[in-house]
């Protein structure tokens, strides 16, 4: 059975913030000499694919986009170049836990 295709949407969202969030910049430290070649040792030794608990790509996201992530965040006092310290996670579990460490921080600040 053919699929009827939507058509794209004609009118944009609109923007009703008056002060927009400044964007988002990454640490220098994760484009260092040093966070690349742990990443890329984790990565020969672990496998690409993702290795969080609660994953549910299939096939955990193996051989897609991989992103080290601090299980004990930086700016939460973890260790920077700890191998113990980084979870190899997909894309989707990277954005989830590290909201939730956001949010948790947040939440401390009031």
């Amino acid at each position: 059975m053919a699929r009827i295709k939507a058509a794209p949407l004609a009118i944009k969202a609109a923007e009703y913030r008056t002060a927009p969030p400044p964007a988002k910049m990454p640490d220098p430290f994760y484009s260092s000499t040093a966070w690349r070649a742990l990443m890329a040792d984790i990565i020969a030794q672990r496998g690409r694919c993702c290795e969080d608990p609660d994953c549910s790509k299939p096939d955990r996201g193996r051989g897609g986009r991989i992103f080290g992530d601090h299980i004990v965040e930086l700016r939460d006092g973890g260790a920077p170049l700890d191998p113990r310290n980084i979870m190899l996670r997909c894309g989707a579990c990277h954005t989830r836990k590290t909201a939730a460490a956001r949010g948790k921080r947040m939440a401390a600040r009031y």
